[in-house]
């Protein structure tokens, strides 16, 4: 492949859309679908199809990098009891995380075969934009049980770890179906935020291992290089798409997001049933 500065660009291009979509509700897997649909890269279908996924890495990193503190248990800086409630965070992220990876393994095949399109996308864009302003309006006058990560018992953790297997359906959104879940089952936006991101540390890597390893190990430096450049810019746009998220449900709730889900799903539908 002839890597050009225009290939190079829509790289940089899907890179940014990764690292806005991937931690904002609003599906970062949808929207490259649709920015793939609308600005094709010039690969294989077959590594277009893993790259997609691996961008994810990445977006990931930021989380780890940005929370290395709060979820490393070897910390000197932390007391006995602070060590113990952080390997306590992990057992929870762990065990959340087995529904989506059990189902996950089991019916990615079909998935990929039959709801990566952009119609699918469209559907759940505006299904789960509605869920968010019906969600957010019964809770508006409900006071949130959880408001610090210690305080999420095992039983809600799974709970929320299920609602993450919803996400396998492209456009659904994997921050989005968690962050219902958890605000739906007592906590505060802000932990629902946060949980959801430590959700997706092992998912995301799982996720992206596999690609890997389903794709095999022969790539062209052109190849290496849109993967390299992809994940950079994912990596760096996610620090900011995160800080800004955790800033502004301090004050505000996702109703915001759910609107812009409503109007970007009917703008897919225009396209392709009226204009393309």
């Amino acid at each position: 492949m002839d890597l050009s500065i225009i290939e190079l660009i829509k790289t940089v291009i899907l890179g940014i859309v990764e690292g806005l979509t991937e931690w904002l509700p609003i599906s970062s897997t949808g929207h490259m679908i649709l920015v793939n649909e609308f600005m094709k890269l010039n690969v294989e279908t077959k590594f277009m199809d893993m790259f997609l996924v691996v961008i994810q890495l990445g977006a990931i990193l930021a989380v780890v990098v940005l929370n290395f503190e709060k979820l490393n248990p070897f910390s000197s800086r932390k007391s006995r009891l602070e060590k113990s409630q952080t390997f306590s965070l992990w057992y929870k992220v762990i065990f959340a995380c087995i529904p989506a990876a059990v189902i996950g393994l089991a019916f990615n095949k079909y998935m990929e075969e039959h709801f990566m399109n952009a119609q699918v996308v469209a559907f759940t864009l505006i299904l789960y934009g509605i869920l968010f302003i019906v969600v957010e309006n019964y809770n508006q006058n409900r006071r949130p049980q959880i408001n610090d990560l210690v305080a999420l018992d095992y039983k809600t953790a799974v709970i929320i770890g299920m609602f993450q297997v919803l996400s396998l359906v492209p456009g659904t959104s994997r921050s989005g179906a968690t962050i219902l879940g958890a605000i739906i089952f007592g906590t505060s936006r802000y932990v629902a935020a946060e949980f959801t991101f430590f959700l997706a540390i092992p998912i995301m890597f799982g996720a992206s291992f596999l690609k890997l390893v389903k794709f095999g190990w022969n790539y062209t430096a052109s190849e290496v290089l849109i993967l390299v450049i992809g994940m950079i810019v994912a990596f760096f746009v996610s620090i900011l798409s995160i800080k800004f998220l955790m800033r502004y449900i301090k004050n505000n709730d996702f109703k915001i997001f759910g609107w812009y889900r409503i109007i970007l799903g009917l703008c897919v539908v225009v396209y392709f049933y009226f204009v393309k």
